[in-house]
């Protein structure tokens, strides 16, 4: 049964790739977790001559082991967004400081069968990085973050991923209360600003990582 599952992955992530690749992107298959973490360390950074990296909120990027491996890297400059040791103004001042990094690391909240990449952002730093400022960006996914179409992209985002997300950070947004997305205008809502990142400009400046497992939200 596992092996037709990841058969039947492996076929529809070979032709998603395809797609990221005409849009500009490039894009790596990762087998699980262990092999993205090997991709970005082996392949990806010792390819890239940087000398800074910072990273926005992602599961993905965390649950591959690549934060404990990089927060420590002697090698790098850290602009580290996930302490938890500091205040709020200065996570905002490490945000800020993190747009202007050689090589900076996320998930999407979606991906298009025709390669397009569909985010959805509370503070925007996420989707500022991915956009422009950074001289590379590291996109992390998971299999599961696969959808038809740019309609689906955002069924998926504000029905799935946006509730879940507030729930996960402990939100006070009706989402939290009713599983569904209610179009508020809670203090504490996480759905701000979208990004629909068709190419990658230039090409190869945005890198995709496709990892064969449902990761992340």
């Amino acid at each position: 049964m596992k092996e037709a599952i990841n058969s039947y992955w492996t076929k529809r992530l070979e032709d998603v790739k395809g797609a990221l690749e005409k849009n500009g992107f490039e894009c790596f298959l990762a087998e699980d977790i262990e092999h993205a973490k090997t991709i970005v360390l082996d392949e990806i950074l010792t390819n890239l001559r940087i000398k800074s990296i910072s990273w926005g909120g992602s599961m993905t990027f965390v649950s591959t082991g690549l934060y404990d491996a990089l927060v420590a890297h002697p090698d790098y400059e850290v602009v580290d967004t996930y302490r938890k040791d500091i205040g709020e103004q200065e996570k905002l001042d490490l945000r800020r400081r993190s747009l202007l990094v050689d090589l900076f690391f996320t998930g999407t909240n979606a991906i298009t069968e025709d390669g397009i990449l569909v985010n959805l952002d509370m503070y925007g730093n996420r989707v500022a990085a991915l956009t422009f400022g950074p001289k590379y960006v590291v996109v992390l996914s998971g299999r599961n973050k696969l959808v038809a179409d740019l309609d689906d992209a955002m069924s998926r985002i504000k029905e799935y991923a946006a509730p879940v997300n507030a729930m996960r950070l402990k939100k006070s947004t009706p989402c939290v209360e009713t599983s569904r997305c209610q179009e508020c205008s809670s203090p504490d809502r996480i759905c701000n600003t979208w990004t629909i990142t068709q190419k990658s400009f230039p090409r190869g400046r945005v890198k995709v990582v496709l990892i064969n497992d449902d990761l992340g939200f």
